[in-house]
């Protein structure tokens, strides 16, 4: 059998198929794989008719119709599938193969994997890919990391496939060492999560504050998909409050406010709690879900708490216009906060990231994609060890211009009862991070009052600990000092 495939897919549900036909698209020869043969059967017959695309039956069979460094990618679930087939490829496959894992991987399993594949002589890719269904067939965002003597051998097929900017270049680049490419998507999904609760709280403010039909709200969504609010996800709340249902209702109207979710979001919190960043915004999302979720204890709650009037005084426009730079300033602490959170991340695990980079990665193809992250990737164009996004200079204008409708807007919903977790954390993030004091003098008087914790003082150098026998009782000796 000749070698012609230039990269193999395993598994065949949509993410695998569409990338197979985006890569034949783009004169790619890729061979299919799929555990249950019958659906290699079914995808020749129907999806992949026409193409150039090969069926494989078996691995061996896999295997020997690529070229080498073979490269295989695994789009299946994430977890024990993905060792699974580790294990299988690593019996079939030889020294210098690549296995790539394009699933939606925990960043520490793709460090344990990449360090396992190299032991026995391969090269493993992590790479995250986001952009839904649609995005793997005509350009995802790519994310890859791990090995880098991988990465030339993967680039022109990723980076083919990939979204594009205006100027042509690719959503694509290597990101790092081990666990750095599922960290990003990791990070990108979690700051997903906080976009989308953002705008559900905005549509929330809209529909019960200012009593606004979904028909209204469309067009104000509409007009802000041509700002600095332009995005992915903009657009498509945009098209879901036009949509009609078989009664020519308001589907949005008709669905259940209970929300999902599949763990990346949580995985991000837990990291951040790990590494001691405060993404406040972003678990926020994940506990509002968490919140929806209790459906039945929210309906007795209602029941027992009953909302007085929730509709807003004052000109109905001048409130849109808050509610669109609330949400534009929250929206720019989340991503400050995943900054924030990659950076520590990169330091902890010792990767090189390029964080303008990962901005353009995300320009185009995934989920997040919007006009805002332009902005990002700027403002680490001029300064590429930027601490901090809101200490660029278009950023803090940014901040300034929003803040008072910003505290209108939290301050408001305070008032009339509406939930707006993520608008008001965020507000509570930037008023501390601006805070040169905070009452945590205070804390520090408390633990070291009923734990002997120590504490530092203002008028003696940092690092230097201090223990005061509060009640006179309490003895001289301190307790260690340690930061979890």
């Amino acid at each position: 059998m000749e070698p012609r495939a230039d990269i193999a897919v395993i598994g065949l549900a949509v993410m695998g198929q569409n990338l197979i036909l985006n890569m034949n698209d783009h004169g790619f020869t890729v061979v299919a794989y799929n555990r249950t043969t019958s659906k290699v059967d079914d995808f020749l017959a129907n999806e992949a008719k026409g193409t150039n695309i090969l069926g494989a039956r078996s691995l061996a069979e896999m295997v020997a119709l690529l070229k080498k460094p073979r490269r295989v990618m695994l789009m299946v679930k994430a977890g024990k599938p993905v060792d699974e087939f580790i294990e299988q490829l690593l019996g079939v496959l030889e020294p210098g193969d690549i296995i790539i894992d394009g699933g939606n991987s925990l960043f520490e399993d793709t460090i344990r994997r990449t360090q396992y594949v190299e032991s026995k002589g391969l090269l493993y890719i992590g790479t995250g890919v986001s952009g839904g269904e649609e995005g793997a067939r005509r350009g995802p965002s790519i994310m890859p990391g791990g090995s880098p003597a991988a990465w030339p051998h993967v680039k022109p097929i990723f980076q083919a496939i990939a979204a594009k900017v205006a100027d042509g270049t690719p959503c694509c680049d290597w990101v790092g060492e081990g666990g750095a490419g599922h960290y990003v998507k990791m990070t990108h999904n979690g700051i997903e999560y906080g976009d989308m609760q953002l705008i559900c709280e905005a549509y929330h403010l809209m529909k019960d504050g200012l009593g606004m039909t979904p028909d209204e709200m469309h067009e104000v969504f509409k007009e802000w998909n041509t700002g600095e609010l332009d995005s992915y996800l903009i657009e498509i709340t945009r098209d879901i409050l036009a949509k009609k249902d078989d009664d020519g209702t308001p589907l949005v109207d008709k669905i259940l406010d209970t929300a999902g979710q599949k763990g990346t979001g949580k995985w991000t919190v837990i990291s951040s709690q790990e590494m001691g960043i405060p993404i406040t915004l972003i678990a926020e999302a994940v506990y509002s879900r968490c919140v929806s979720a209790l459906k039945d204890q929210r309906v007795k709650a209602a029941k027992a708490f009953k909302p007085g009037k929730t509709r807003f005084a004052g000109d109905r426009r001048e409130w849109v216009h808050a509610i669109r730079q609330a949400l534009y300033a929250s929206k720019i602490i989340s991503y400050t906060q995943g900054y924030m959170l990659m950076r520590a991340a990169a330091q902890q695990y010792s990767w090189h990231l390029n964080y303008g980079g990962i901005a353009l990665m995300w320009r185009g193809g995934c989920i997040i994609r919007s006009v805002f992250l332009g902005e990002i990737k700027n403002a680490f164009d001029r300064k590429p060890k930027l601490d901090n996004l809101l200490l660029d200079p278009f950023f803090k204008k940014a901040i300034k211009g929003c803040v008072r409708n910003w505290r209108k807007v939290v301050s408001m919903a305070v008032r009339k009862g509406i939930p707006v977790p993520a608008f008001s954390t965020a507000l509570a993030f930037f008023d501390g991070i601006r805070s040169e004091r905070l009452p945590a003098n205070l804390l520090q008087a408390q633990r070291d009052y009923f734990g002997a914790h120590t504490y530092e003082r203002v008028d003696k150098p940092r690092g230097e600990f201090f223990h005061t026998n509060w009640t006179g009782t309490g003895g001289r000796v301190a307790s260690s000092t340690y930061t979890v």
